[in-house]
């Protein structure tokens, strides 16, 4: 079975994986954890530590295609959205392009484990950036 991950318009990565599933329930959406203004454009955007193909590959390592999902040959981009904190960590994460509610799930979760960001800056310092990604489920 393949796997593509596609990153904006930049590159795609195709691997094959074996599939695990285990059942996920945790409520991924974080509350923001500041009320300062929020950047849609900035003069450094915030990243991924170790850029977009390290970004590539723990998606491509953590994903776990859902097994209805499977099943049922679904396959599409789910679109996120979240701000990444002067801190570098993910908040108010949402779906804003949905594909079916497992892959919606999935996409969601992969978000929450990721480890800190590269906070965004604006005239030098570390601000609040709304940022959106695809994750591309394909069977």
């Amino acid at each position: 079975m393949k796997l593509l991950v596609r990153l904006g318009l930049l590159f795609t990565i195709t691997s094959t994986f074996s599939i695990r599933v285990v059942a996920q329930t945790t409520d991924t959406t974080k509350l923001p954890k500041d009320t300062s203004k929020i950047f849609m454009r900035v003069e450094t955007i915030p990243e991924f530590k170790g850029g977009n193909e390290k970004f590539a590959k723990f998606l491509n390592k953590n994903l776990k295609y859902p097994k209805q999902a499977r099943i049922d040959k679904i396959q599409g981009t789910v679109i996120l959205t979240f701000v990444v904190e002067k801190d570098g960590t993910l908040s108010d994460l949402r779906v804003i392009r949905s594909v079916s509610p497992e892959l919606d799930q999935e996409a969601l979760r992969l978000m929450s484990i990721l480890p800190p960001w590269v906070p965004g800056t604006q005239g030098g310092k570390p601000v609040r950036v709304q940022f959106s990604v695809p994750i591309g489920f394909r069977l």
